[in-house]
């Protein structure tokens, strides 16, 4: 079963790298916000939109769910951009001991950079999660979010750290409603083209288990307009996520302006 997964997300990648964009002279060096769950301060370059796609296939609770989540990024200036995500398929058990199928919700982000120097820059996103999943699939309701970033190189590590806030649409009884994100990514070269991310990252919410989880990824660059990725991401304890496996790919879609 992981095998299968593993060569249909490479799979995907390799199709998407195949669609992108040939005319490079048109287009700037790609900002991944990918594999991690933690976003960089950063923002795509001006006008230059991208896609970020991928799959991805998750244990948990004795069951798999598998998606294909995407990213559109627009920067519009260094300062201010915005990113609109979601998955644009998913199989998921429902409580029928069946399966659902689908698109996913759609989250909206607005994004402020605020770059201290080349090593160092802050970052804050508003967030809103829009319900555009079947309820099998999805939590039917509307969730909104306040993310804060900062971001500063090592030398040759680069850091992403994270803590959000999110404003649950959908909640139980004795649970409080806000949850609490914290994230570290940490990303190193080991060579002209590819480079590994470690992360930590986990939620704490009132009335329910903590969650947390480690992920390991690499990334391949065949050239500074695309990344390809692969990683495992693995729960730390009973209320995360057995594993999840993913793999994707970065790449400019068109300059606007």
């Amino acid at each position: 079963m992981i095998q299968r997964q593993a060569a249909s997300l490479l799979a995907l990648a390799a199709l998407a790298a195949v669609a992108a964009p040939g005319r490079a002279d048109d287009m700037q060096p790609v900002t991944p916000y990918r594999p991690s769950v933690s976003s960089p301060a950063q923002l795509p370059y001006p006008g230059q939109l991208e896609l970020e796609v991928g799959g991805l296939a998750t244990r948990a609770d004795g069951g798999h769910r598998n998606s294909l989540p995407y990213a559109l990024k627009l920067g519009f200036s260094d300062s201010w951009g915005v990113v609109v995500g979601g998955e644009a398929w998913v199989s998921a058990p429902d409580d029928h001991g069946g399966r659902a199928h689908g698109v996913g919700d759609t989250t909206f982000v607005l994004k402020r950079a605020f770059l201290v120097d080349s090593a160092t820059a802050f970052g804050l996103e508003l967030g809103a999660k829009a319900p555009t999943a079947r309820d099998s699939i999805g939590s039917g309701r509307a969730d909104y979010s306040v993310n804060g970033i900062y971001s500063h190189d090592f030398d040759l590590v680069h850091m992403d750290a994270n803590v959000n806030l999110t404003r649950l649409g959908v909640w139980d009884d004795g649970s409080s409603r806000t949850q609490t994100g914290l994230s570290a990514s940490f990303s190193v070269p080991v060579s002209e083209r590819w480079g590994v991310t470690g992360e930590l990252s986990g939620t704490r919410r009132g009335g329910v288990d903590r969650t947390a989880q480690a992920l390991v990824a690499a990334a391949y660059s065949p050239s500074k307009y695309m990344t390809l990725d692969v990683g495992l991401a693995k729960g730390l304890n009973r209320a995360s996520a057995d594993w999840s496996l993913f793999g994707g790919v970065v790449l400019p879609l068109a300059r606007l302006w």
